[in-house]
This record gives C-alpha cells, sequence and structure tokens, in this order.
C-alpha cells in the first residue's frame, strides 16, 4: 500500500518536478518535496527543477497576458462608440468570459500544480468555488465562440433580413442563454448533488466524476457548440462558394462551345484567370463581398483554434469516467493548460482580423501618453 501512495504522489508532481520526476531511481528522495527548514538535504534533488521553474513562469505570463489582452478588448469597446453595437457586444461578452477565466480559475489551477500530488489545500468552500467558476467560465467561452459564429453566418446568408434590430435582439438572446447554461452546467453538481468537486481525505478539488454528469456536462459545454460551429462554417463555405461562382458567371459568361459537366470547372478557372485583368472601382457589392470573406476567414481560424484548444481535454473528460480510467496527471496538466489557453488566442483572432480594433489600440495608447 505504501508503495502504491508512493508511485501516486511521484505522478502527481511530474509537472512540478520536471523531467527528474521521470527518473527510474529508487530513491523515495527523488520525489520528496524541501524539508521543513526550506534547504534541502545532500543526497536529495532541488525541491524545483529549471525545467519545473520556466513551465511556472511560462504559465504565470499566460495568465497575465491572458488578463491583460481581454481587458484591452473590454476597455476599448467601452471607450469607442461605434463599438456600443453588434457585434461587440458578443467579442465583449466572450472578453469577459475570458479575463474571468484569467482572473479566477488559472491562477488557483497554477497553485494546485504547484502543490506535491496536486493536493488541495485550501478547503472544501473554496474548491466548489474553483470548480463552478471553471466550469462555468470556460463554457460561457465555448458558447460565446459559437455565437458569433452564428452572427457572421446569418450576416452573410440573410444580409437584407438580418437588420441591425434584428442582430441586436439576436444577440442579446444568445448572451443570456449562453450564460444562463453555463451557469446552469456548473452548478448542477451543487443542486442536484450529481457527484461532489472535493475529496476530503485525498485532498483533491476536480470536476464531478459521476458518469452521468460527465456525460451532460461534457455534451454541453463543448461537443454540442462544436456540432454548431462545425455546422455553420460549413454553411459559410458554402455559401461563399456558391456567390463566387455565381459571380463568375455573371461577370465571364461562358462560351457556348463549353457544356456538360466542364461547365463550372471552366467558369471557375476563366473567372480566376481573368480576375486581375478586371479594373473596374470597387462597388458596394464587391466591398461587402470582402468583408463577408475576412469574416470567413476570422471565424475559421477561430473554430480552427477553438478545436485545437479544447478537443484533447473534453475527450479526456468524457471517456475518463465512462470506463473507471485515467490519464497520468501530467497529460491531464497539459490538456487542461491548452483548453486554457483559447481564452488568450480568442482576442488576438478578434482584433487581427478588424482593423478598427487595431486604429482603437493605436487613439487609446496615443491619447494615454
Amino acid at each position: 500500500m505504501e508503495a502504491a501512495n508512493l508511485s501516486v504522489a511521484s505522478t502527481g508532481v511530474a509537472l512540478r518536478l520536471g523531467p527528474e520526476a521521470f527518473s527510474s531511481s529508487p530513491n523515495p528522495s527523488a520525489v520528496v518535496g524541501s524539508t521543513p527548514g526550506g534547504a534541502a538535504p545532500p543526497g536529495r534533488e532541488p525541491p524545483f527543477s529549471v525545467f519545473s521553474v520556466l513551465v511556472v513562469t511560462l504559465l504565470a505570463l499566460l495568465i497575465a497576458a491572458t488578463f491583460l489582452w481581454n481587458l484591452l478588448v473590454l476597455v476599448t469597446i467601452l471607450r469607442v462608440r461605434a463599438f456600443h453595437r453588434v457585434p461587440h457586444n458578443l467579442v465583449a461578452s466572450t472578453a469577459v468570459s475570458d479575463a474571468l477565466v484569467a482572473a479566477l480559475v488559472m491562477p488557483l489551477s497554477l497553485a494546485s500544480e504547484l502543490s506535491a500530488g496536486r493536493r488541495w489545500r485550501l478547503g472544501r468552500s473554496l474548491c466548489h468555488v474553483w470548480i463552478s467558476f471553471d466550469v462555468m467560465c470556460c463554457t460561457a467561452s465555448i458558447w460565446n465562440v459559437a455565437a458569433i459564429a452564428l452572427d457572421r453566418y446569418w450576416t452573410i446568408t440573410r444580409h437584407l433580413q438580418y437588420t441591425l434590430r434584428a442582430r441586436r435582439r439576436a444577440s442579446v438572446l444568445m448572451i443570456a442563454l449562453t450564460w444562463a447554461l453555463s451557469a446552469l452546467i456548473a452548478l448542477a453538481p451543487l443542486l442536484f448533488g450529481w457527484g461532489e468537486a472535493y475529496d476530503a481525505r485525498l485532498q483533491r478539488c476536480q470536476v464531478s466524476q459521476e458518469p452521468s454528469y460527465a456525460v451532460f456536462s461534457t455534451c454541453g459545454a463543448f461537443y454540442l457548440p462544436l456540432g454548431v460551429v462545425l455546422f455553420v462554417y460549413w454553411k459559410i463555405y458554402k455559401a461563399a462558394k456558391f456567390r463566387f461562382g455565381r459571380r463568375c458567371r455573371a461577370v465571364l459568361p461562358l462560351p457556348s462551345a463549353v457544356q456538360g459537366k466542364e461547365a463550372p470547372q471552366e467558369a471557375e478557372m476563366a473567372c480566376k484567370a481573368r480576375r486581375p485583368a478586371a479594373a473596374f472601382p470597387p462597388s458596394r457589392a464587391s466591398w461587402r463581398e470582402q468583408k463577408e470573406k475576412r469574416a470567413a476567414v476570422m471565424v475559421g481560424i477561430l473554430i480552427g483554434v477553438f478545436v485545437l484548444c479544447w478537443i484533447p481535454f473534453f475527450l479526456a473528460e468524457l471517456i475518463g469516467p465512462l470506463c473507471a480510467c485515467s490519464l497520468p496527471p501530467i497529460w491531464k496538466s497539459v490538456f487542461l493548460w491548452l483548453g486554457y489557453s483559447n481564452s488568450f488566442f480568442n482576442p488576438l483572432i478578434y482584433t487581427a482580423f478588424n482593423k478598427n480594433y487595431n486604429n482603437a489600440f493605436k487613439n487609446l495608447f496615443t491619447k494615454q501618453r
């Protein structure tokens, strides 16, 4: 029994100790923390290796950068009147959820990573608060991405019916549903007794491992919005491709000799070949098409980063409780922080494809000088 406990403890501190944690040395001192006096006795490794210090530094920088960048987006939206409308309220809702992840969730997660065996030493009440905010803010961030994708899709495919008033109503409804659903998923274990987050005997704080809750939470927090964003981007791609082909047929009619199955291919080749020669002044339609193209590219990158960041974590969260198996703690930590990093990438993607944000940032810092 003692050997098994020692094995679990050595695996739990892998992230804290770095590569030395995987040493095959049978000496228990290789995985024991520092002495009460703070100095490591002779023959023992120091409590923090260079690798672990580097990892902790990078995670701390990620936390600070995520919070400051999302805060900058919020300040810009509040100060610039032109941003006091849709779709910037959807961006603001995403920035709020991502800033809360950086301010309330990631620091406590880092503190848990630094403890021996990833033990939770802050009590049951704070554990429930942390887990609730973790699930709620991350779920809200994910659903906000789906809401932005839906807004872009309706803007591209229904730009005549999807007026400013309709967009405002739809965005307010999506934001309300996003936060209500996120709160329901986060508070369900506390409200309905759906598993326990805190284990006092093992000093462990984690999301409820009840299999039924694992299915409910992962589907509601990730798999359902994942299906929404993938379907939306597929529809955006089809709409953009259809509009491109219709424009080519209108501008460059094919000769009568081209018939049958080769007609669409010939039309696309002719359009691509003669596009540089068409030096017409930009019209309102072409300006709208360029704007829609940028929106489609932004949504594509946003969805791609979102999937890459979160799918490893949610696969592990769904499979683990169902098969009563568990990943090594080091991989759990990697998947968790990869998901957290999505809150850092979201504001970068929004601002990179919007010149108004770049100009607002420049004006903001110029005025401060």
